[in-house]
This record gives structure tokens, sequence and C-alpha cells, in this order.
């Protein structure tokens, strides 16, 4: 046994140094390869005398993931797994069954089926649960559940899923999957064309542009590109998508590294499609990376108006690096700056708070630039709309809220319960608000405020000075009325709260294509960002 463990051993190890041997040491050159000589041994010794079987390979994938957690969460390991998943997601194609899916420990939760797609055909709606694939059961399965829906094109497979507590069959054809980076554009009135631009894969750039065209072909005197929920991708596709409105030779992004090579400065290379053609984008803060270097350039130029909310503020750019067997290692590499030389970062990952998490760069810390009008514009907190909407906005309770199964779940119980004969008509009522809210308070989501955080950590303090029995009865009362107040809460975010069930439960009944149909008629955002292109004065006002 422990000659085979020698063998797996040296692979995760010799891949490592390989790694390590190809990067720019300079002077921590010694430092390094002192490190890496104790961790070599460790991790034989570990291997050889622990008491039960170990996986050497497992053991490698944790150790260089947990390393890279300390550094920012956009420094990742791939394994061969996740680089075919990275491939994926940069490129939008793949063979599979046609939906978004999401693992948990003993079944596939369908989020969200794909229209005339082979989980669609087979009459999969978001909310089932798939409980087998061919057989293989779930629960217990010791890979990545979903990779069982993945195959050769035309081959089928057979699932067994629970659907409202009742198990049913069906049996699925994988098929070609193409995720569009732009899935919608069309006409909101006669003068406003309407693009959703949805990931900066490989074919955004290409795909923005016809629509751009197209649209301009209908009669389209103004754009609407809508990047909320965007969260990013190819750095080269926002500079293509920016050039479609600027002129060739403009400014777009610098970057900056400590690695000479790194520090480059990005201008368009193009001749543009409209460089007059008025432009409202709205952003939200799910709008992150690529989605920002679009806005950010786009305001700093003075080329179009940003409604919405803040964006997410992710000022970094990462790159893949090729390592061994297969794995990658995609590594942050350097800051990037719009064309006013800010940087949208908003997160410090290099100076923590006493538990670890990364901060907030501090308004005060913030700096001021110049549109090339002369408008002021500041760094370190992301983009910051021109027209900010209250709407757009969702607070700490809310973005618990949707990160939880809150929402999803809700909607698929209104979707069993509910007939909607015209949904652009659709308007949840406060009927519908307060079942949301007893859900809410009946399902296991636990939301923790910053003030309960501190209660918690100065009552344990208080224990360790053996202080009396008062203090326990005045921070339980304290816990019972923070409890109250987060009830509170969720009725002082309730339009936000009402905007993200809503776009749920639309998505029920008329896929992601008729949500968009359904913003052009009820979407603030949308309505508002109409309204300013509509008023060439107003419009004016803004980049001026």
């Amino acid at each position: 046994m422990k000659k085979i463990l020698k063998k797996r051993i040296l692979i995760p190890v010799f891949a490592l140094t390989i790694f390590i041997t190809g990067s720019a040491f300079k002077s921590d050159f010694f430092e390094i390869a002192k490190q890496i000589e104790i961790f070599t041994t460790l991790f034989k010794e570990l291997n050889m005398n622990y008491v039960d079987e170990t996986n050497p390979a497992d053991l490698m994938d944790n150790a260089i993931k947990n390393m890279l957690n300390d550094l920012d969460p956009y420094t990742k390991f791939y394994n061969e797994q996740d680089v075919e998943a990275e491939r994926i997601r940069r490129t939008g194609d793949y063979t599979g069954v046609g939906a978004k899916i999401r693992t948990l420990k003993d079944k596939l939760v369908v989020i969200e089926p794909y229209k005339d797609y082979p989980a669609d055909k087979a009459g999969l709606k978001a909310g089932d649960e798939i409980i087998e694939v061919d057989g293989i059961k779930v629960d217990g399965y010791e890979d990545d559940a979903s990779n069982l829906l993945k195959g050769a094109p035309n081959s089928t497979l057979k699932v067994t899923y629970k659907r409202q507590g009742k198990t049913n069959t069906t049996t699925l054809t994988r098929s070609e999957i193409e995720i569009n980076a732009v899935p919608h554009f069309s006409m909101i009135n006669e003068t406003t064309g309407y693009i959703v631009l949805q990931k900066f894969n490989a074919k955004a750039s290409m795909q923005t542009e016809y629509a751009l065209k197209d649209l301009k072909a209908q009669g389209a005197k103004s754009i609407i590109l809508d990047l909320r929920n965007n969260p990013g991708g190819l750095l080269r596709e926002a500079i293509n998508i920016v050039n479609l409105f600027v002129p060739k030779g403009q400014l777009v992004v610098t970057t900056k590294s400590k690695v000479k090579k790194y520090n480059k400065t990005y201008y368009t290379k193009n001749e543009p499609v409209d460089t007059e053609i008025p432009v409202v984008v709205l952003i939200n803060g799910r709008s992150a990376s690529a989605s920002e270097i679009v806005s950010g350039a786009l305001q700093d130029l003075d080329r179009a108006v940003i409604v919405g909310a803040r964006s997410f503020g992710k000022g970094l750019v990462q790159r893949p690096k090729k390592l061994t067997y297969g794995t990658q290692l995609k590594v942050t590499i350097s800051r990037y700056y719009t064309p006013s030389g800010r940087c949208i970062q908003s997160l410090d990952y290099w100076n923590r708070d006493e538990n670890g998490n990364a901060v907030r760069i501090k308004q005060e810390n913030y700096h001021e630039f110049k549109t090339k009008n002369g408008r002021k514009v500041y760094d370190g907190g992301g983009v910051f709309p021109d027209e900010a909407l209250e709407t757009t906005k969702n607070s700490a309770i809310t973005d618990a809220i949707l990160n939880s199964q809150a929402i999803f779940d809700f909607a698929t119980q209104y979707y069993y319960n509910h007939q909607i004969e015209d949904i652009n008509s659709f308007k949840l009522s406060d009927t519908d608000f307060n079942a949301f809210k007893t859900h809410l308070k009946n399902s296991s989501f636990e939301f923790e405020t910053e003030t309960e955080k501190a209660l918690k950590k100065a009552f344990e303090v208080s224990k360790t000075e053996n202080l009396n029995d008062d203090i326990q009865k005045e921070y339980n009362a304290l816990l019972q009325h923070l409890d109250k107040t987060k009830t509170q809460t969720v009725d002082q975010n309730k339009t936000q709260l009402v905007n993200l069930l809503t776009d749920e439960i639309v998505k029920r009944y008329v896929y992601r294509e008729g949500l968009y149909d359904y913003y052009k008629v009820n979407n603030q955002e949308i309505k508002t960002a109409t309204q300013i292109l509509a008023n060439p004065s107003k419009y004016n006002r803004y980049l001026n």
C-alpha cells in the first residue's frame, strides 16, 4: 500500500513543483523553495502514516483551494472537471439537457428549463427535484451529480424526479446547447430599441452588434442596453461592445500589475456601428466585471446615461494559466482602470476585518475623477448610476433572501396554485406578499444583522467576566426586539422583494423570453430609461 501511495503522491507534488518553478520568483525563490520542501515532506508523511486510508488527489485539491481562498474569490484552481465547466461558461456551448440545475446533497433541482431544449420538451419544470438518472441515485453519488445529465448528442437518458410530492419518470434526448449572450432584443416603442446582454462569452459582441443593427433597421433612434445581473466574462468582448458606440482608437480600459507584461492599455480597434445614437445602460448590484468595464467606459466617455443601482465593484482581471494533467489556475493578475483613471474595486481582500472578511472601501477613501465632459465620478465603490433608482437597489436582507431558496420555493408553489390568463398584466397582491412573509417565517431562512453579531460577541465577553444574570435577560430582550425589527425590515423592502418575486413567478409561465416582454410593459427601470431617451434635452443634461 505504501508503494502505491508514494506513486500517487508524486503526481500532485510534481505538478505543484512545475507550477511554482514556472513563476517569477526573483528574491523570494529561497523562501518559496523552503515552503515547498516542508509541504512535500508533510504531504508524504500524512498519506503514508494516517490511521485511515487517504485520497492524495482530494487532499491536494482541498489544500490548493483553501490556500487560494485567502487571496480573493476569483483566484481559483480548476481540476479537469472544473476546466470543462469554465470552457462552457466562456463559449456558451455544451451538450446536455438544456436547463439550469442546482446541485444539492441528495437531489438535483431544476432552476430553469430553457425553452424548446430537451428538459423543456420532456416536461421538466422549475422546482422539479431529480432523484435518479439512468438508474443511478443522486443521493450518495460521490462526484458532481449534474455530470450525469451530460453526454453525447442524441443520446438518451431516463430521469426520475419529484414534483409536488409525486414521483415521475421521463426520457430526454441530449442535444447541443447554445447559450446566447443576448437572449432578447426588440423594440419597446416606435423609436426605442431594447437589448439584453446576459453574459460576456465569446459571442457577446457579435450578438450585440447584430441586435443593434437589426433594431436600427426597424427604426430605433435610441437604445437601452440592459446589463442587470450580468456577472461579466471576457475582457475583449467588453472592449468590442464599447467599440460599437465609440470611434476607433478610443481608450477603453487600462490594466496595472506588479508583472510588467500585464500592464496594458486597450483601445477600440474597429469602426463603430453608431457614435451618435442615444444610449441608456441599465445596471444593478449584480452587474460586475465586464459589465462594469462597459458601463464605466461609456459613462467616462459621456457616451451613455447609466440608470439603476450601484454595480458590484469588481475591478480585478484574471487570466487562466495551464498546469499539468489538464488542470488550470485562474489567477488575478491586475487591476483595471476605466478611461478616466478610476478603479471601481469595492472590496479590499488584502486588509480584512478580524473575522477574515474582506471590507468594503469606505466612501471617505474614494477619489474623484472627471469624465470627458468634466463630470465628477468616483472610484472604490463600483459604477454609480447617473440616475439612481431605489427600486433597483437591494438591501442586505433583500440580498440574503435572494441568495436563499425562499423566493424560488415560493414561486414554485405559486405556479401550481394559480392560473394567470394575461401575464403582462400580472401584479403580485398584498395578500400574495403576506403569504410570502409567512412562507419566509416557516422556511429555514436566517438573517443575522451586524447588530446581532456585535451583541453576541459582547455577550460572550460578558460570560468570561462572570457578570450577573441581568445581562442575560437584557440580551434576550434585545434579540426579541431585533427579531421584530427584522420583520419590519422585510416590509420596508417590499418593493424590491415584490420585483424579485414577480421575476421568478413570470418565468414559470412564459420562460425567460417572456420575462423580457413583461419588463417592457411593467419594469420601472425600463420606463425611466424610455422617458430619459424620449426627452433629448434631459438626456443631454445628464451628460453635461
